[in-house]
């Protein structure tokens, strides 16, 4: 027999001649209960407010984000990040850490009104809560990494005491967990989790985050702190210092630029990891379906499973609940 006839008694194609044949054989599976909702606290007493430039996001009030919350929960999404900011703002960020912050607030009314169905992760960094817009104690032209360590334990634990299950330090500063995780063992809070961002990239992918919490840092950028781009294995000795330090839950922001970023993490960690789908990812597929140049259900969740396949086990995106609720899946 020829070697091409040959060649032909080997037909991959014919695990992809049906719908129902190429999901029996499908490597990478993308549920609801494996995404992480991100939702914005406004600063008022509001209903919802829109965000430039952030298609179909809104800052919530607490009362409409309660309600909204209850509504993804009957849908199936049962994780969600909280993050918050302040109309005032200080050096060190001072109102990040106050009891009544809007994120403390939120959390004590979502507990109050739903108990523990909802997963809640708070976001512990300083930018949305600083006069300079860094994620830290600025001094000079940068960030003083210790002395910022101190504020962001302080807001972790307010977030602790307000009911949250993780906090979430995406500051990027060296030490940070493990200075979270003594402060929030010394005030009782043994059982609450640090999800880690472990990798979070100085990108250009967040302009739609910032204009959500007004956080764009002035005098001098973020790529002091936050990771370069051009970098993978500086990846995992972040891991290992996050591993080291008890990190629960391990993160790779932003996802899609960064998928070996997250294949390298997953090999490695001892603990999950989850990958976070940022606001230009997402503003991206809304773009295109706008335009008609994509259709914004096939597109998202090519994305996302693409995720999942680079092995997080968690993945972070604002398209959660219109996932769960349209019945994407």
């Amino acid at each position: 027999m020829p070697a091409a006839m040959q060649s032909l008694t080997i037909r991959p194609r014919r695990l992809r001649a049906t719908a129902s044949i190429r999901s029996l054989v499908a490597q990478t599976t993308l549920a609801v209960d494996q995404l992480i909702q991100p939702y914005f606290v406004a600063e008022r007493d509001v209903d919802r407010e829109p965000i430039e430039g952030f298609t179909g996001i809104h800052r919530w009030g607490i009362d409409a984000l309660t309600d909204e919350i209850a509504t993804d929960l009957v849908h199936g999404v049962r994780h969600f990040l909280l993050f918050g900011s302040s109309p005032e703002r200080d050096e060190r960020g001072s109102a990040a850490s106050a009891a009544d912050s809007r994120v403390a607030q939120a959390v004590r009314r979502l507990r109050e009104r739903l108990g523990d169905a909802p997963t809640l992760f708070t976001d512990v960094c300083l930018c949305s809560y600083t006069s300079h817009g860094h994620c830290g104690v600025v001094k000079g032209a940068q960030v003083d990494n210790d002395a910022t360590l101190s504020r962001l334990a302080a807001v972790a634990c307010a977030h602790a005491a307000a009911g949250a299950d993780f906090v979430a330090p995406s500051d990027m500063m060296d030490g940070r967990v493990g200075a979270i995780r003594t402060a929030l063992d010394d005030a009782g809070f043994a059982n609450v989790g640090i999800l880690a961002y472990t990798a979070k990239y100085a990108s250009a992918y967040y302009g739609p985050f910032r204009n959500a919490l007004d956080s764009s840092p002035e005098g001098f950028d973020r790529a002091g702190y936050q990771m370069d781009f051009r970098n993978r294995r500086e990846a995992l000795r972040e891991l290992d210092l996050d591993l080291d330090e008890g990190a629960d839950l391990v993160m790779v922001k932003p996802a899609l630029a960064y998928l070996d970023v997250v294949a390298d993490l997953a090999a490695a960690s001892d603990v999950p990891v989850c990958a976070y789908s940022v606001s230009g990812e997402y503003e991206m597929v809304k773009q295109m379906a706008r335009v008609g140049l994509a259709d914004e259900r096939a597109l998202a969740i090519e994305n996302l499973t693409a995720i999942r396949r680079a092995g997080a086990q968690a993945i972070l995106t604002y398209f959660a609940s219109t996932i769960a609720r349209e019945r994407w899946l």
